[in-house]
C-alpha cells in the first residue's frame, strides 16, 4: 500500500532506465491495484513484466473490493503474487484459499508468484 499512480509511474520510469534491455533475468514489478493501468503504460515496450499484488479466485461476482484474473489480464498483467505472509497473517488466507487462487491464475494465463515460508517472527 505504497505509491500513488503518479509516484509509481515515476518510479517505473527510473527502473526502466536502470534495467534497459536486460533480458538475462525476468523482471516483474507489482504495484498496487490503483497503479496498474498507469504502470502498464509506463512499461509499454519494455522488458519489465507487470504483476499484481493479489487476486480473487473467482472470475466475477459479489466480492466487493476484490479483483479477478480477467480484470488483471485486461490491464496487461502477466504475474500475480499469491500467499504473501501479510495476506496469510492479516487476512487469514490459508493454503486452501491460496491454492484456489493459484489454480485460477494458471487458468487465466497469469504466472503465480507463490509465497511460501515462515513469518518474520518464526524466522
Amino acid at each position: 500500500m505504497n505509491k500513488t499512480a503518479a509516484e509509481a509511474s515515476s518510479l517505473l520510469k527510473d527502473i526502466r532506465t536502470a534495467v534497459g534491455q536486460r533480458n538475462d533475468v525476468e523482471i516483474v514489478v507489482c504495484p498496487p491495484f490503483t497503479s496498474l493501468e498507469s504502470a502498464a503504460v509506463a512499461l509499454e515496450n519494455s522488458v519489465i513484466k507487470l504483476g499484481a499484488q493479489n487476486m480473487h479466485h473467482e472470475a466475477s461476482g459479489a466480492f466487493t473490493g476484490e479483483i479477478s484474473a480477467p480484470m488483471l489480464r485486461s490491464l496487461f498483467v502477466t504475474h500475480v503474487i499469491l500467499g504473501h505472509s501479510e495476506r496469510r497473517t492479516l487476512f487469514g488466507e490459508t493454503d486452501k484459499s491460496i491454492n484456489q487462487k493459484v489454480l485460477a491464475s494458471i487458468k487465466n494465463q497469469l504466472k503465480p508468484i507463490l509465497c511460501v515460508g515462515e513469518t518474520l517472527a518464526e524466522r
